[in-house]
Order: structure tokens, then C-alpha cells, then sequence
């Protein structure tokens, strides 16, 4: 029997808005309920292949989008619940098919799978599962992955290099770090993450970029910004000064008439591109300053200016 599935939302129990957060809780609780192995009840096996295909499709940005413009036809019509071998693909049956080489991903949060450890202990503990396949052979699972912040500065995401993490649990990892890591980029550790059951691998451990903010630098993707103080004559006349970078400091040229705001690139002086990407640029934004307490040569000067110029910025010219 082929399974037509109208929303996907209403299969999982969650708002059209949902974060994937919520996705990935929503399925983890109905999976958890409905799979064959656990659940008895005759509409189980139905209704765990509804939650399953939902959450593949839902927790895929690109497949989601389609299924968002597109609803019931995201696929061009395909059905591909019955397709040949997709029923037994989840059903027990001759020389001890169904779900033997089946994966199901109860996770992707390791700091939300404690409660899952009563499930995992109760189902298996027991010596055959409840369609008669034993649990080590019936049922294997890959272990959830985990996730974890790693904080760096942007001089540490521009240099790289290696870094030792340890966990609250005692564990201790050396992690290298590509230079040129960007804000939310996730460095991967393979097999680090819970360990699988029935036989399943470990998951791994995803540790998630975050950039400290930085009392000069701002970063915007590979681009760093940072305010360049001048004066106003260095503005009206143009002037050549220093303005600081991650690995030191350069020297930018002023046009003369530059106004406060605007923005001076220094090429490639960024964070670097990371395997083999151009990088990123720097941007001196101009910001003008006047003394705060005038001498009185000063106050002269800016007197006899007053009187003399004609500009009017509120004009324009």
C-alpha cells in the first residue's frame, strides 16, 4: 500500500514554522513511539514510515523549501512509497529482512539524548525484539551525533592551529583548526560523538565556530571592518596614516574631502580564504575628530575657517 503523505507538518505535529530544532524533537518523540521493533499495535509500522519520510524531507533545507512552494507535488508527482522494495525495506520479512540494516536517527544533539537512555536500555535488554529478530541482529543504530561551541578569537580563526578541549565528561580532544574559519562554520571530529548500539557506529562531534567579539575588528564573512580616526584637516586636505590589521599595521592614503563613513579597502588584509579561498578584505571606516578642548591658536584657526568658508553640509555643497 502506498503511503500519500498531505503534510508533512501536520505528520511531525509542528507549526509550518518550526525550527529544526523543533523538527528534529518532534521526531525523535514520535520515532521513539511508533517503531515497529517497540510499538505492537497494528498502525505503528504505518505510521513510524509517515514520521520517517517526513523528517527527511523537513530537516533538508533544500527539500523543505521545495516542499514549501510546492506542497503534494514537490516531487513532480513521484510517489516513492510504492516504489518496489520500499515495503520491505520496512517490513520483517523472509531470511530476516525489515529493519537490519536500517538506520534511524533518534539525534543529531548529544546534550539532549539523556533522556533517551531508559528507551535505549529497556529495548535493548531484551533478548529478541518484538518481531522475533534478536536486538544484536534485528536492529542496529548509529550513535547521535554531539554538538559543542568552540570559541575562538579572530586572530585564532586567522592563524589556525591546534587547540586542546576538554569536557565536562574527562574528555579531552586535540582539535586542528583550519586558518581562515568563519562564524557557524562546524568542524567535524569523526566517531567522537555517542556510541552507536546493536552494532552501529559512533556518531561524531560537531563543534560549532562562534567568534568572540573583538575590541577593534568586526567581522562580516571574510571581511573585517575597523574604525579610522582622523582629524579634519587630515580629511579635508587628505594625509597618509596608520591603520592597524590582524597581523600588525598598514598605511592607507586619505583622500583629500573624505567624509566621516566612508570606507577605505585595504585588498586581501581579511581573514584568510581557508583551503586555498581568495581572502577577505579590510575596511578603514572613516571616522572624523575634532579636539575635544581647543587651544586658543585653535579656536583661531577654526574661527577664521568659520568665516571664510562657504560650505554648508546641510546643503551639499
Amino acid at each position: 500500500m502506498a503511503v500519500a503523505f498531505q503534510d508533512y507538518y501536520e505528520v511531525l505535529g509542528v507549526p509550518r514554522d518550526a525550527s529544526a530544532q523543533d523538527i528534529r524533537r518532534a521526531y525523535r518523540k514520535l520515532a521513539r513511539e511508533y517503531h515497529p521493533d517497540v510499538n505492537r499495535d497494528p498502525g505503528a509500522e504505518d505510521r513510524f514510515k509517515q514520521v520517517s519520510e517526513a523528517y527527511e524531507v523537513l530537516r533538508d533545507e533544500d527539500k523543505r523549501r521545495r516542499y514549501d512552494r510546492l506542497g503534494a507535488n514537490w516531487k513532480a508527482g513521484q510517489d516513492v512509497s510504492g516504489s518496489p522494495g520500499f515495503e520491505e525495506a520496512v517490513r520483517n520479512g523472509d531470511g530476516g529482512r525489515g529493519f537490519r540494516d536500517v538506520r534511524v536517527d533518534f539525534g543529531g544533539g548529544g546534550i539532549d539524548d539523556g533522556d533517551f537512555s531508559d528507551f535505549f536500555d529497556s529495548f535493548f535488554s531484551r533478548g529478541t525484539s518484538s518481531r522475533g529478530a534478536t536486538a544484536g541482529s534485528g536492529f542496529s543504530m548509529r550513535g547521535s551525533d554531539q554538538e559543542a561551541v568552540l570559541e575562538l578569537s579572530l586572530e585564532e580563526a586567522a592563524r589556525g592551529g591546534r587547540r586542546t578541549l576538554t569536557f565536562g565528561d574527562g574528555r579531552t580532544f586535540e582539535v586542528e583548526i583550519p586558518p581562515g574559519v568563519r562564524e557557524g562554520q562546524v568542524i567535524r571530529l569523526a566517531g567522537q560523538g555517542s556510541e552507536g548500539a546493536g552494532g552501529g557506529g559512533p556518531g561524531d562531534l560537531l563543534l560549532r565556530v562562534r567568534l568572540r567579539p573583538h575590541p577593534r575588528f568586526r567581522a562580516e564573512g571574510r571581511d573585517l571592518y575597523v574604525d579610522l580616526p582622523v582629524t579634519p584637516w587630515e580629511a579635508a586636505l587628505g594625509a597618509t596614516v596608520p591603520v592597524p590589521t590582524l597581523d600588525g599595521e598598514a598605511k592607507v592614503t586619505v583622500p583629500g574631502g573624505s567624509s566621516c563613513g566612508r570606507r577605505l579597502r585595504l585588498r586581501g588584509q581579511g581573514l584568510p580564504g581557508g583551503e586555498g579561498g581568495t581572502p577577505g578584505n579590510l575596511y578603514a571606516v572613516i571616522q572624523i575628530q575634532v579636539p575635544k578642548k581647543l587651544t586658543k591658536a585653535e579656536r583661531e584657526l577654526f574661527e577664521r575657517l568659520r568665516g571664510t568658508s562657504k560650505f554648508d553640509p546641510r546643503k551639499g555643497r
